[in-house]
């Protein structure tokens, strides 16, 4: 089968592209630095010939409301249009858990466009919520730090390791897709403030974290459940304490 994988070079489209490629399957790796570039169009069309399936973990470099919605629906626009001259069978699309009920968020409307434009696709789909990858919990920690303490809401928090949001995209990639969306977090909840404080205590770093209700998670306000999954949803096997013994 011939999987492309749009930001195949990135850190979790790497991921999806070894296990794919461990698997038998010809994957092609596109991003702007091997020659694909979803916002241009360049190396689109020939990237996509032949193509079975697309897996689509880019993103936006930037959380700006407006350069995040130009990036998603610039490139699923040239996405969609390759995907329907080439035959497509399955687009397979990264969005992150919660994103419709975090819409105070630029970030989180432009994830919610893109996903609209999926569905709204002659292709066959399926969208990969996941919830926040345990590699991007100190950058959490700083986004939300004032000076030397971190403010953070007490809400509901199920983060993942990347590699198993991986697998699990590369898993729905080789199977029929829903038309809908399929959730995957990590093996256990907890408290977010109290989930970043001991993770900051892990790493000797001597940061205040307080549990601050009014504190935004990149500028939406969060409800109690809004950063973990529904029923049903799958889950992961890491737990944090191994992830982070497996740094080294």
């Amino acid at each position: 089968m011939k999987i492309d994988v749009i930001g195949g070079t990135g850190m979790i489209g790497s991921k999806v592209v070894t296990r794919l490629r461990e698997q038998g399957h010809d994957v092609v790796a596109a991003a702007p630095n091997t020659g694909v570039n979803t916002l241009t169009g360049e190396g689109l069309a020939e990237a996509l010939d032949g193509a079975d399936v697309v897996v689509d973990v880019s993103n936006s470099r930037s959380f700006d409301a407006d350069a995040a919605l130009e990036f998603f629906e610039t490139s699923m626009g040239n996405l969609r249009s390759a995907e329907t001259a080439a035959g497509v069978r399955h687009h397979v699309a990264l969005s992150v858990v919660g994103a419709d009920r975090m819409l105070d968020s630029g970030y989180m409307r432009a994830k919610v466009a893109q996903e609209r434009m999926i569905a709204e696709s002659d292709v066959p789909y399926t969208v990969v919520r996941s919830t926040q990858f345990f590699e991007f919990l100190n950058a959490m920690a700083d986004a939300a730090t004032d000076g030397d303490v971190v403010h953070l809401p007490p809400v509901a928090f199920r983060p993942i390791a990347g590699d198993d949001t991986a697998l699990t995209v590369a898993d729905v990639a080789l199977a029929s897709p829903v038309n809908g969306v399929v959730e995957v977090a990590g093996p256990e909840q907890a408290r977010f403030d109290e989930l970043i404080r001991s993770n900051l205590a892990a790493s000797h770093d001597p940061r205040e974290v307080v549990a601050d209700p009014t504190a935004d998670y990149f500028g939406a306000v969060l409800a109690q459940n809004s950063l973990v999954p529904g029923p049903g949803a799958r889950i992961a096997d890491t737990r944090l304490a191994d992830w982070r013994a497996a740094q080294g």
